[in-house]
């Protein structure tokens, strides 16, 4: 009987754990194509609060969220410059936001999000959602992921989600440019081919306790 017992309490915390986990990560839900994403306030590297609504004259934003540890993101550093550098003047800013658990991954704390930013030359703002509740709502799983959302009168709509191109070890073989084609789609008032793809990239750092990440 205490062997049940103690088998049944297992399972529940096992299920409970599990339950979590996936409420953190965002693996049971987040954003879906269409939907509207809700606007935030996170801290940038300069400071001061960023969010969406900062930006009056933008038609839609490339929203990616990234970090200084994880290798698929530093290798896609320079192209999210690019983006932001040809995107920005068009309406679509760059807004990258650094979701990891600083206490399992430090060197992604705020100190070292300046210190990459300064070295990058980022041209966008780099945010830190240090209580992670900004990346669930999302249902970013990845670093980086990717999500552009178009501005309307609704609110800002999800329009894709998922890698920003189909070859993240070198940028001159790469043969799809998934977000310019879908930001070119949306500046042309066309329809987006291919509305989402699966994000290639390390797995969002949450607590020990209840991470399922490698």
């Amino acid at each position: 009987m205490k062997k049940t017992i103690k088998l049944i309490s297992a399972a529940c915390m096992v299920l409970l754990i599990s339950a979590f986990t996936i409420s953190k990560t965002g693996g049971s839900g987040g954003y879906k194509i269409g939907d509207i994403a809700e606007d935030f306030s996170l801290k940038n590297i300069d400071g001061n609060m960023v969010s969406l609504a900062d930006y009056k004259d933008a038609k839609g934003y490339i929203v990616t969220f990234t970090c200084n540890t994880c290798p698929y993101a530093v290798m896609y550093e320079d192209r999210i410059i690019a983006l932001d550098k040809k995107y920005a003047p068009k309406g679509y800013p760059v807004i990258a936001i650094m979701p990891n658990d600083t206490n399992i991954k430090p060197d992604d704390d705020l100190d070292a999000m300046k210190k990459r930013a300064k070295e990058k030359g980022f041209t966008f703002p780099y945010l830190i959602d240090k209580e992670q509740t900004v990346f669930p709502k999302y249902g970013a799983t990845k670093t980086p992921h990717m999500f552009v959302l178009k501005k309307t009168k609704k609110g800002n709509v999800v329009k894709y989600i998922g890698a920003i191109d189909d070859n993240y070890k070198d940028a001159s073989a790469v043969t799809t440019k998934y977000v310019e084609e879908a930001v070119d789609a949306l500046l042309a008032g066309e329809e987006i081919k291919e509305k989402e793809t699966k994000a290639i990239g390390c797995s969002i750092k949450v607590a020990k306790a209840t991470s399922s990440v490698n």
